[in-house]
């Protein structure tokens, strides 16, 4: 292949990249959110338009942060001023290069590098972060105000939990605080929050849900698969499989729809064709929870639990998920690893969380504390 030629497939590729839901804008601040250097006029005042877009993003679902070259209590504090401080995740204002701050917030948040945008003023900063992060949309500062109109930054659906997105991962900052402090085992710990996890099979209302998490969930998913609006409402309305939907509250408020199991019945077998988790919930164990109701049920009906497993660069610890949960390798087909549990063996739920299931596989109702 020629240099011309690889280089336009180059950029193909990178195109392709870019046309991927963007969770999370990354803003600069002197001569992007406010007109002028602030270290120079304290005097700044926002740029037209640019409150609106911030808050369109928010209603969105998009998360927010700060990349700036700065003094963090003095950017903060003028950031209050204008009343949108809360807007911001994590934000990295220091004088450290602004792609080692990119990657402290897609870190801190969770996401893939490749689900955020970068909007600076200064070409050598996008340059820069574009070079040590290619899959980063990165974007001049002047063409702010159009980027409501691209394709990345218009979810399909805007959920509730879009909506409150933000304020989620406010808790979420809360807790980790809360968990950061505390002395003693990890369940010890869970067992202060009051996790209640609730499931059941999905409802045409959790449907825009659904098709969301799985566009959105990449490290917990064991097959990267992704589901549209219309094939979930076939898989929920089949006779042979059930669409399960989970939320998780605790003392300090819901997290939301935060996972979804997708499960096909057949007479001697039942196999997992898809279970996935919010990143915000890796560390409360509700995979486990989940899997131990599956294999609970299959118990019941006298059949044993299949799963199915695509290995992607993210999902392992869906993986190992399954394998403490007493599954085992018993074939490989067109790599599709499939797993299997005898179900002999029931688990209790851990005892740091109480489970309600409701109109479940089954479509009994149960509360265990």
């Amino acid at each position: 292949m020629s240099s011309d030629a690889l280089l336009v497939e180059l950029e193909k590729d990178r195109e392709e990249r870019r046309t991927k839901s963007v969770k999370v804008v990354v803003w600069d601040l002197d001569n992007t959110i406010w007109d002028g250097v602030l270290l120079e006029d304290e005097a700044v005042t926002l740029i037209p338009g640019v409150m609106n877009v911030i808050q369109e993003l928010d209603r969105r679902g998009i998360l927010q942060s700060i990349s700036s070259k700065n003094d963090h209590a003095t950017a903060m504090a003028k950031l209050g001023s204008f009343g949108i401080a809360e807007y911001f995740l994590y934000p990295q204002i220091n004088w450290g290069s602004k792609a080692v701050s990119v990657q402290a917030i897609a870190t801190a948040i969770n996401v893939g590098i490749d689900s955020i945008a970068f909007i600076d003023d200064q070409s050598y900063e996008r340059e820069e972060v574009a070079f040590s992060h290619p899959d980063v949309l990165c974007v001049d500062a002047i063409e702010f105000d159009a980027i409501l109109e691209r394709q990345e930054f218009i979810p399909r659906f805007i959920t509730d939990e879009s909506k409150g997105r933000r304020l989620m991962y406010l808790s979420d900052i809360q807790r980790n605080a809360v968990e950061a402090e505390y002395e003693g085992p990890k369940d010890d710990f869970l067992a202060t929050l009051g996790l209640k996890l609730t499931m059941g099979r999905a409802t045409e209302n959790d449907l825009q849900r659904a098709e969301e998490l799985t566009k959105r969930t990449h490290q917990l998913n064991t097959t990267g698969r992704t589901y549209n609006y219309d094939e979930l409402k076939a898989i929920m309305d089949s006779p042979d499989h059930d669409l399960l939907i989970a939320g998780l509250e605790d003392k300090f408020g819901a997290y939301g729809k935060i996972g979804l199991c997708l499960l096909e019945r057949a007479q001697e077998h039942w196999t997992v064709k898809l279970l996935l988790m919010s990143c915000r919930v890796m560390s409360r164990g509700v995979g486990t929870i989940i899997i131990n109701y599956l294999i609970s049920e299959a118990n019941k009906a006298g059949v044993r639990l299949r799963a199915e497993f695509i290995r992607t660069d993210r999902n392992r610890m869906m993986y190992i998920t399954y394998r403490f949960s007493n599954f085992e390798n018993v074939s490989e087909v067109g790599g599709i690893s499939i797993l299997e549990n005898d179900c002999r063996v029931v688990p209790d739920y851990p005892p740091y969380a109480s489970v309600h299931i409701v109109d479940g596989i089954g479509c009994r109702e149960d509360v265990f504390a």
